[in-house]
C-alpha cells in the first residue's frame, strides 16, 4: 500500500534526481582573460543562466584567484595555457582577452569546437577583423557564435527596434548616438614608455591605439553597433575630428566626433569623450523620421512622439544578463547564431572612423578594407 509518506519520498527523490540531471546537462563554460570585464560577464553568467563556470584562464595568477571570489566559483580548473582549456570538456568559452589578441583566440577557439562569446571589438586593425570574419565564415554551423554586443540583446532595445520596424517613426533619416563619460579624468597622468614585453603590453593595453584600437574602436563601438543595427547597414564613408585634451600615460584619444554616411543618404553621427565632469555619464542612441524619434540606452528606451507626448520605460535587469542568457538559451535549445561577420562589421565601422580622424578627410569603405 503506498503511504503518505512513500508518496513524499518518492517525490523527493525524483526532485533531486531532476536537479542532479540539471547539473550535469548545464552549459559548462571557461573563461578566456579574468580581468574587470571578463569577470563581471563570467559573474553575470554564473548568478543568472543555467550555465556553470567550471574553468579560468589567464597568465595573471592573481586575476585567476580574485575572479574565483567574484565569479563564486570555489574549485574551477585553472589554466595559464588557453590552449590547454579549450582542449578540455567545456562546452563554450568566454573570450575576454585584450583586443589585440582577440583574432589568435577566436581562430583558435573555432578550431576547437567550442561555443563562442567574445567580448567586443573584434580586433583593433583591419587585418584582425578580416581574420576573424574568415573564421566566423569556416565555422561548424553548429557552434554558437555570439559578440558581447549586448545592446542586441536587451529587453528595451528589442522593444524599441521593433516599433522602428514597424514604420511608427517613419523612416529613419538620421541616427545619432552619444557616448560620455568622465574616465578620462582619472586615467591622466606621466606618460609611460611603451610596452616592450608581451605581459607589458598586456598589463597596460588599454592605453593603447595599437593594442586596443584607440577609444571609438574599444569604447564607442558599442554605439556604433547599435547605429548598424538600426540603420540595417554598414557606413559607406566617415568624416572625423578628435584628439586629446588631457595629459595621460598612453596615445588614446579623449574624444572624437565621427559623421558616418549610410546608403540612400542616411545620416549617423557619433560623439564620444571621456572628458566629462566626475561622476557624469550619459550613453544613448537616437533615431529620427518624419513621425517621430526612438531613444535607446541600457537604462531605458524612449518613445518621443511630439511635444508632451511621448513614452519611457526603463529597462527591467541589466542587459549584459539579457546577453548571457540568450547565448545559453540559444546553446540548450540547438538553434545557434553566428554573429562573427556582423561583430567584425561594427568593429570595422568604428576603425572607419579612426582613420578618417588619422588622415583628417573622408575615408570610403572600400579604403578601409584595402588598408
Amino acid at each position: 500500500m503506498t503511504t503518505r509518506r512513500g508518496i513524499l519520498t518518492s517525490a523527493l527523490a525524483t526532485s533531486a534526481m531532476s536537479r542532479l540531471n540539471a547539473a550535469n546537462n548545464a552549459v559548462t563554460i571557461g573563461v578566456l582573460g579574468t580581468g574587470n570585464r571578463g569577470t563581471f560577464v563570467a559573474s553575470m553568467l554564473a548568478k543568472h543562466t543555467p550555465g556553470r563556470v567550471v574553468a579560468l584562464c589567464d597568465v595573471v595568477p592573481e586575476h585567476l584567484e580574485q575572479a574565483k571570489k567574484e565569479i563564486g566559483v570555489e574549485t574551477p580548473q585553472l589554466y595559464s595555457d588557453f590552449h590547454k582549456m579549450l582542449a578540455s570538456d567545456i562546452d563554450a568559452i568566454l573570450i575576454a582577452t585584450p583586443v589585440f589578441l582577440h583574432a589568435e583566440h577566436f581562430e583558435a577557439a573555432v578550431k576547437s569546437g567550442k561555443h563562442i562569446y567574445i567580448e567586443k571589438p573584434a580586433s583593433m586593425d583591419v587585418a584582425g577583423c578580416k581574420r576573424i570574419m574568415r573564421a566566423a565564415d569556416a565555422a561548424d554551423r553548429k557552434i554558437n557564435i555570439s559578440f558581447g554586443f549586448q545592446r542586441r540583446y536587451g529587453q528595451v532595445y528589442l522593444k524599441a527596434k521593433q516599433l522602428a520596424d514597424s514604420g511608427a517613426i517613419g523612416k529613419i533619416h538620421l541616427g545619432f548616438a552619444r557616448f560620455i563619460k568622465s574616465e578620462g579624468l582619472s586615467r591622466s597622468g606621466p606618460q609611460l614608455p611603451l610596452p616592450k614585453t608581451e605581459m607589458e603590453r598586456i598589463a597596460n593595453w588599454g592605453q593603447w591605439k595599437n593594442l586596443s584600437g584607440d577609444l571609438i574602436v574599444e569604447n564607442n563601438v558599442h554605439s556604433i553597433d547599435v547605429l548598424n543595427w538600426f540603420l540595417a547597414a554598414r557606413p559607406l564613408s566617415a568624416i572625423g575630428s578628435g584628439g586629446a585634451t588631457l595629459p595621460k600615460s598612453g596615445d588614446n584619444r579623449d574624444h572624437n566626433f565621427v559623421a558616418f554616411e549610410y546608403p540612400n543618404g542616411v545620416q549617423g553621427q557619433l560623439s564620444g569623450t571621456t572628458l566629462a565632469s566626475p561622476g557624469y555619464r550619459e550613453v544613448v542612441e537616437q533615431f529620427f523620421g518624419a513621425k517621430g524619434m526612438i531613444e535607446t540606452s541600457e537604462n531605458h528606451w524612449r518613445h518621443f512622439r511630439g511635444p508632451k507626448d511621448e513614452s519611457l520605460e526603463k529597462s527591467p535587469r541589466n542587459i549584459t544578463i539579457d546577453s548571457v542568457a540568450a547565448f545559453i538559451q540559444r546553446i540548450q535549445d540547438g538553434k545557434p547564431e553566428n554573429t562573427g561577420v556582423r561583430g567584425a562589421e561594427s568593429t570595422l565601422t568604428a576603425i572607419l572612423g579612426r582613420m578618417a580622424m588619422d588622415l583628417r578627410r573622408e575615408v570610403s569603405w572600400d579604403e578601409m578594407m584595402k588598408s
